[in-house]
């Protein structure tokens, strides 16, 4: 069929790259821009990928961890990014297999309203426990992280994927 995409056999996954985009995600939560209006949570983004494409290895038990960090760096109640990164995880788990049959522009549409649901989830946790709204535009770090989902794709998924010119004497 022309123009329709290929389809790539992706190599396994290495655990220390699992780790380390993590890693990576967290730190760039811990830069300045992240009390920004509209930044982006890198952590709530890469682990709906990892939720998504490999949810055996990181899991609910992965998400917690990550929100109870997020928690300690925000200064936060304790718990509030750690109940919405599970409830993230858990849902990007049970839509997992949905997910992949589609291009990397309609998985952004899917990933929307997790993200947004996530948000809700810590913007109702801060106002049960303070009494103050964040605000709509609060909701905007969806939208801007929506918007990166092609790239974190890219990116996460290159060390997975073969080598364009293939040698013939490999079975596959």
């Amino acid at each position: 069929m022309p123009g329709a995409r290929p389809n790539y056999i992706l190599l396994p996954v290495s655990p220390l790259f699992i780790a380390f985009s993590l890693t990576c995600a967290f730190m760039l939560n811990l830069l300045p821009w992240g009390q920004w209006t509209g930044a982006p949570d890198f952590v709530a983004l890469v682990l709906v990928f990892w939720g998504i494409h490999q949810p055996r290895k990181v899991g609910i038990g992965v998400a917690f961890a990550m929100g109870l960090l997020m928690d300690v760096h925000d200064a936060t109640l304790l718990g509030e990014n750690a109940l919405a990164y599970t409830l993230l995880s858990y849902v990007a788990t049970m839509i997992h297999r949905r997910v992949l049959w589609f291009p990397v522009l309609t998985q952004a549409m899917h990933v929307f309203p997790l993200l947004l649901l996530a948000q809700a989830i810590q913007s109702f946790v801060h106002f049960f426990a303070t009494g103050r709204f964040p605000g709509w535009l609060h909701f905007i770090e969806s939208a801007v992280a929506v918007a990166l989902w092609p790239v974190i794709t890219w990116l996460l998924l290159a060390p997975q994927r073969r080598a364009v010119d293939r040698d013939h004497t490999r079975p596959i």
